[in-house]
């Protein structure tokens, strides 16, 4: 499951690698790819709804997940919710834990929240990422419900074997997230790519898929 502003194709390593072991589903999820039209803003909840379908309509019970970034938000609350939904869970740099904030970063959110309540949207641009600015106005209403929504509660409940790669460089999920996921999550193994960044599949496809392999072959 891809990451935000992603698609199913971005895992097209992974994809022609395991397509030697598995049989292989990398949807594009809502909002993205060419399932791209939303109508109305989607929450948690509703992707989850639209990959059961899928799941159904695709024969599959208890498949592997390889998630990244928002797939991995999507696959926490399933696995937390359903322990048999998956089989065995790899997350790589996986969103959902609520961030702390820099004193820098504490204070332009103290500052927005203040400028709001008087102040048009029009005039606050600096205060969004150019990720948020570049969002139609219905997938702005859906990426912020889908922010906002924490999972620490929900990582502790996953019961699944679960392996964490994470990039040192990683600055959209930090190695501080990897750790806490670690800690909550009691089967779960934590490998850091001392070279990569928020895309370990994709700036180590080799070292990923290998490793990857080996978890998800092993008994």
């Amino acid at each position: 499951m891809h990451g935000y502003l992603s698609e199913g194709r971005v895992f097209y390593n992974q994809i022609k690698f395991f397509s030697n072991y598995f049989q292989v589903f990398s949807p594009d999820l809502k909002g993205f790819g060419s399932n791209a039209d939303m109508s109305y803003p989607y929450a948690l909840d509703d992707y989850i709804n639209d990959l059961r379908e899928y799941a159904y309509k695709n024969g599959l019970y208890r498949p592997h997940v390889i998630a990244h970034s928002f797939g991995g938000r999507l696959a926490i609350k399933i696995a937390s919710n359903n322990p048999t939904a998956f089989d065995k869970v790899v997350l790589t740099g996986c969103a959902g834990l609520k961030p702390k904030f820099s004193l820098a970063k504490s204070a332009k959110r103290a500052t927005f929240n203040i400028l709001k309540r008087f102040t048009p949207k029009e005039n606050l641009k600096a205060f969004y990422s150019k990720d948020y600015l570049s969002l139609s106005p219905v997938m702005r209403q859906s990426f912020i419900k889908i922010v906002n929504e924490h999972l620490d509660d929900e990582a502790n409940k996953i019961k699944n074997q679960t392996l964490l790669i994470f990039g040192k460089k990683d600055k959209e999920t930090p190695l501080y997230m990897a750790k806490r996921l670690n800690e909550k999550i009691k089967n779960s193994k934590l490998s850091v790519y001392r070279e990569a960044g928020h895309f370990c599949f994709l700036d180590c496809p080799n070292a990923f898929n290998l490793e990857v392999r080996e978890f998800l072959l092993s008994k």
